[in-house]
């Protein structure tokens, strides 16, 4: 599982010219499985995640979490962050979940992201999408689980 988390002042996802997801401050999560990924890694990620310092405090220092400064998240699944370059010069998915697997646990990850008191949306999955943010800092951060 491999998660690129952008800390943002605002963020939108648009599927064929209509906004699906809009927040303002806080965390757009785009999102990769691999084949091996388990509902325990998703678990043990948005554990991670919503208690991620990354936002800015009073004295602009790296001190809050996103459930500290009351934020949102986007969750948007993205199977290119498993491409594979190192041959030629076209990528290659092999190391990306197929959809019938990774679905399910981006689903199931956004999901735990709210229970855990971060109120989260979702892009949709396998469309085409139009993902816009304004990238707060910029801070971007990547994490494997």
């Amino acid at each position: 599982m491999r998660a690129v988390i952008q800390r943002v002042s605002k963020a939108q996802v648009e599927v064929d010219g209509r906004t699906v997801a809009k927040i303002s401050q806080g965390l757009v999560i785009l999102l990769g499985i691999a084949p091996e990924d388990t509902q325990s890694q998703a678990e043990a990620l948005a554990d991670k995640l919503v208690h991620l310092r990354i936002l800015e405090d009073e004295e602009g220092k790296m001190n809050r979490s996103a459930l500290d400064v009351a934020g949102e998240a986007i969750v948007v699944s993205q199977f290119t962050l498993f491409a594979d370059t190192r041959k030629g010069r076209r990528p290659s998915f092999v190391g990306a979940a197929s959809p019938e697997i990774a679905e399910p646990l981006v689903d199931a990850f956004a999901e735990m992201l709210t229970v855990r008191g971060l109120p989260t949306q979702k892009g949709v999955f396998g469309a085409h999408m139009a993902v816009s943010l304004v990238n707060d800092g910029p801070v971007t951060i990547v994490m494997d689980y």
